[in-house]
């Protein structure tokens, strides 16, 4: 039975590698002795590897862990799993798709539950028994993952992981809040009780492998806090130090402020203004008694605001710059030096001798390759190999197998002229003089000039509220996109972001402009839609066209730090319903409430306070919506602090504390560093746009005859189609030359006045495989280690001391200056 599964997988692997490389599976012999048990593996390759030859034979069960240390290193995986086949598939399986899906949608469920629990969204409320079945649900989930990681990783390094023990942690601490509220909600149905353990949610989504970037983010941020934390101490002492010369200067002068109160005769209450005057929103209401009193006053306000918001806050960009940068930079070397380590371990695996070196051989690299990238056609992955191959000696040394992660990581396509659907259905007619004279002009500069200049016209028609123009410019624009569809085809002008913006823009307001016209009625989605067709210019500016796609390059790291936001958010959004929710609710500002208790925001306290004469009332922490909707208006800054004083009036002057660590915790600190981390990434791919990884394979796949040129809109131009063809096995002869994309005629086409008549000929172009980069690549990680990986040694690999990258320190770096020659 054994010899029958084991024929089965083999036949199975040979029919999709297609190789003649023996692969075998192992056939281990077992014998006992006494208490000893030994296994003989009698299908492995050599251990010698200058013994393998290129011919020799490789066990599955190593190609297997090769192609998983690629895939490791191409993901920026750095889980320590064991090696041993039936562990390794463990290991894939964890990765699949639906698996990595699903955790993602557990992970949304369980963070979106505070939609449905009290203090619920409106409408939304659901008994807590539901919510806490689905949360039990995802909890089930995670735990299903922690034990999954478990079975392949080593033991004792599994329990000595951080995050692994973390999010045991939150799981046994959520399971005994659960209890706990079921057990005190059954006792006093009527009771308010408190479910501690929601604001630790968000941890979840830290703490799992598949959130690297998040993870990485706060662990930057944790190890940046304490530079910032001296600068931090340091502006409190000047914020002490002011509170308490203003307290004594003032106390005496009998002044007030305008609802009142004492003028700076509190000590707490001088802190608290002196902070918000750091933020510049109560300025200058906060100087303004001591300035009316006598106008020296003011000094003490000037120096203030000098040592404060314009040296020490400008310390603390610069402190959070400076470290954050260095933090992050040691941790994108780590992930370099793990992914290095990783693809030397494969290319070990994979080597054979071959005259005075270790190579892979075309055999070799083909199968590892169908593992790796199983979607993939036989004539891409051959593009591959011929691209890595600089040298075109048909083998691949170290040097150039370390690039092979840069070279999966960029989006390479195959390319071919396509017939629109129209021209297949009436080829004749599409291919007439008519008609090739006016995709000609589709095709020109000239005809996007024009509808540029049209475009500008029509926002000065906008500009002037010219409606009876309305119908001119949009007959333009439709005709425009009935042109170029005609032109390129479906397929071809979706290919542009821009044409299919412009198609739904055009088509959205022509529907939209047929229906005002039959119902008489003003349409505002009409309005926008005539505004959002003036973007459109922004796409013709080519100073504009560099900034937007460096936007869109680094936009995905972009998102890193929207996730950091949201956790931060999340966790002050649930204590603040904890300890906020219900004294604050917007009911409207009528003259007259036929409830009384609905004055004020339902709070007598509020009455003759700023935030009820300001209408903030809808700012309250009644639900996860409104309060991530205060918490935004506190991250803007503008009137934070009369916000604030709503809550303080309903509570006690304790509450400052919480909008006191919200702003040091998002503004100081988060906003900071995701400032200093948009100045470095954006400098470096702005700077270095041209100089990256993905231009050097265009090149190679432009050495090697298999790329193509944009000659114009939809219309391409193989270049050397001789090596294209060579690449797909196939022998070059006259019929298989191309002018332009379109095969030379043959004889029987000659014969019958150009039309080609040979089976198989029917298309307008040939069928030689061309190729074209789809984009840069916008992988969080491929953008990180663009920026870092030019400042180490290219043969660094890390301390050989330090087996686990993870426990590297900045010393054990060795980095070299960054230059334009070295970035990559």
């Amino acid at each position: 039975m054994a010899a029958k599964e084991h024929r089965k997988r083999s036949v199975s692997f040979s029919e999709l590698v297609d190789a003649p490389l023996p692969i075998t599976h192992p056939r281990p012999i077992s014998f006992k002795k006494t208490i000893e048990h030994i296994e003989l593996d009698l299908a492995n390759q050599p251990v010698d590897p200058c013994k393998r030859g290129p011919d020799s034979t490789i066990n599955y069960t190593e190609l297997f862990l090769a192609s998983t240390y690629i895939n490791d290193a191409r993901y920026a995986r750095s889980y320590k799993h064991k090696v041993e086949q039936e562990y390794l598939k463990y290991y894939a399986l964890y990765n699949t798709a639906f698996l990595t899906y699903a955790l993602y949608f557990f992970l949304f469920l369980n963070l979106s539950l505070a939609l449905f629990e009290e203090p619920a969204v409106n409408n939304l409320s659901l008994p807590y028994w539901s919510t806490m079945l689905m949360e039990l649900l995802c909890l089930g989930y995670f735990t299903f993952r922690l034990v999954h990681s478990k079975r392949f990783s080593s033991g004792l390094r599994w329990w000595t992981d951080t995050k692994h023990l973390i999010t045991v942690i939150i799981l046994l601490l959520t399971c005994i809040d659960i209890i706990l509220y079921i057990i005190l909600k059954e006792a006093c149905n009527s009771c308010t009780v408190v479910r501690w353990s929601r604001c630790l949610r968000p941890l979840f989504l830290v703490n799992f492998t598949e959130m690297k970037q998040l993870r990485r983010s706060f662990r930057n941020i944790r190890r940046t806090l304490p530079e910032i934390f001296y600068v931090l101490i340091l502006l409190f002492i000047v914020i002490g130090l002011f509170a308490l010369l203003m307290r004594e200067l003032f106390k005496d002068e009998n002044l007030f402020m305008p609802d009142g109160t004492p003028y700076m005769t509190a000590y707490w209450d001088n802190i608290w203004h002196l902070y918000v005057l750091v933020t510049t929103v109560n300025s200058p209401d906060i100087m303004m008694p001591a300035y009316d009193k006598n106008a020296w006053n003011v000094l003490i306000f000037i120096a203030y605001i000098i040592i404060c918001i314009y040296i020490l806050m400008s310390i603390f960009l610069a402190v959070i710059y400076k470290n954050y940068r260095k933090h992050l930079k040691n941790e994108v070397q780590r992930s370099v030096f793990a992914k290095r380590r990783q693809l030397n371990r494969a290319f070990d695996i994979l080597k054979v001798f071959n005259g005075n070196q270790f190579i892979i051989p075309w055999v070799r690299w083909k199968v590892v390759m169908k593992l790796v990238v199983p979607h993939r056609s036989e004539v891409l992955i051959r593009l591959l190999w011929d691209i890595i191959d600089e040298d075109e000696d048909d083998q691949i040394g170290k040097a150039e197998f370390m690039h092979v992660v840069d070279l999966l990581n960029t989006e390479i396509s195959e390319v071919a002229d396509r017939i629109p659907l129209i021209g297949r259905t009436f080829p004749q007619c599409y291919e007439s003089t008519i008609s090739r004279k006016i995709k000609d002009c589709v095709r020109a500069p000239i005809f996007r000039y024009f509808f540029d200049v049209i475009i500008a016209i029509n926002a000065f028609c906008i500009g002037f509220r010219w409606d009876q123009t309305e119908w001119f410019f949009l007959t333009l624009f439709t005709l425009e996109i009935i042109l170029k569809l005609y032109t390129l085809g479906g397929h071809q002008f979706c290919r542009k972001p821009w044409n299919v913006f412009d198609f739904v823009v055009i088509m959205g307001a022509l529907i939209a402009s047929i229906v005002e016209s039959v119902t008489e009625d003003n349409l505002d989605f009409l309005l926008v839609l005539r505004v959002l067709r003036l973007v459109r210019i922004i796409a013709e500016i080519e100073r504009f066209k560099v900034i937007l796609a460096t936007v869109a390059n680094i936009g995905p790291s972009i998102l890193s730090f929207g996730a950091v936001l949201f956790v931060v958010y999340y966790v002050f959004a649930i204590i603040g319903m904890e300890v906020f929710g219900g004294l604050i609710t917007h009911y409207g500002y009528p003259d007259k409430y036929d409830d009384p208790s609905q004055e004020y925001c339902g709070n007598i306290k509020l009455k003759g306070s700023v935030f009820y004469r300001e209408h903030y009332c809808h700012n309250n922490f009644n639900n996860i919506i409104n309060s991530m909707i205060l918490l935004i208006e506190l991250t803007v800054v503008n009137q934070w602090h009369i916000i604030a004083s709503g809550f303080v009036l309903v509570t006690n002057k304790s509450a400052r504390l919480f909008f006191i660590l919200f702003h040091m915790s998002v503004v100081i600190v988060v906003i900071n560093i995701f400032i200093a981390f948009i100045l470095e990434v954006f400098m470096v791919e702005f700077s270095l746009s041209n100089n990256n990884f993905e231009s050097t394979v265009e090149r190679r796949i432009n050495e090697l005859g298999l790329g193509v040129t944009e000659i114009a809109e939809g219309k391409f131009e193989a270049q050397s189609p001789k090596k294209c063809l060579k690449a797909r096995g196939r022998e070059t002869n006259q019929e298989d030359l191309v002018d332009n994309g379109a095969p030379i005629a043959s004889e029987d086409a000659l014969e019958n006045g150009g039309q080609d008549t040979t089976e198989g000929n029917a298309r307008a172009r040939d069928d030689g495989v061309r190729f074209r980069l789809k984009g840069r690549s916008r992988n969080v990680e491929v953008v990180l280690q663009r920026l870092f990986e030019g400042e180490l040694n290219r043969d660094d690999l890390g301390s050989s001391n330090v087996t686990n990258i993870d426990d590297l320190e900045p010393e054990d770096m060795t980095p070299t200056p960054l230059t334009f020659e070295n970035i990559t």
